[in-house]
């Protein structure tokens, strides 16, 4: 059975970056469509998606040009780096892998409901404050 952790969460400051590490073990990670979501106080939100089909990566509109994710597939290991980071970027970050082989078309809780997902992460705090 998939486990995933993460980490490499922490305090940063307006501006800074942060480097979330997402290892996954008991099954290759490859096969797995991953998404990261984000946890603030009353909702969960999608912030990227990675099809396992292509590697292609789907990103919230509030992320792009931003956030990146990476995937280490020989190590196991999808990245998520978050440049640019702001304020409202604090909250609980997961990651969480779906056995399906494409992402969904938007990343709206309608369509990347996160009952989709089958595997998840312990969480790790971001805050960006100064």
């Amino acid at each position: 059975q998939l486990q995933l952790v993460e980490s490499g969460g922490g305090l940063v400051q307006p501006g800074g970056s942060l480097r979330l590490s997402c290892v996954a073990s008991g099954a290759t990670l490859g096969y797995y469509t991953i998404g990261w979501f984000r946890q603030i106080p009353g909702k969960r939100e999608g912030v990227s998606c990675t099809s396992s089909a292509d590697g292609r990566t789907l990103y919230a509109d509030s992320v792009k040009g931003r956030f990146t994710v990476s995937r280490d597939i020989a190590n196991n290991t999808v990245y998520l780096q978050m440049n640019g980071l702001k304020p409202e970027d604090t909250a609980i970050y997961f990651c969480a892998a779906a056995a399906v082989v494409y992402c969904p078309p938007t990343l709206t809780t309608e369509d990347n409901n996160p009952r989709g997902y089958d595997y998840w992460g312990q969480g790790a705090q971001v805050t960006v404050a100064s």
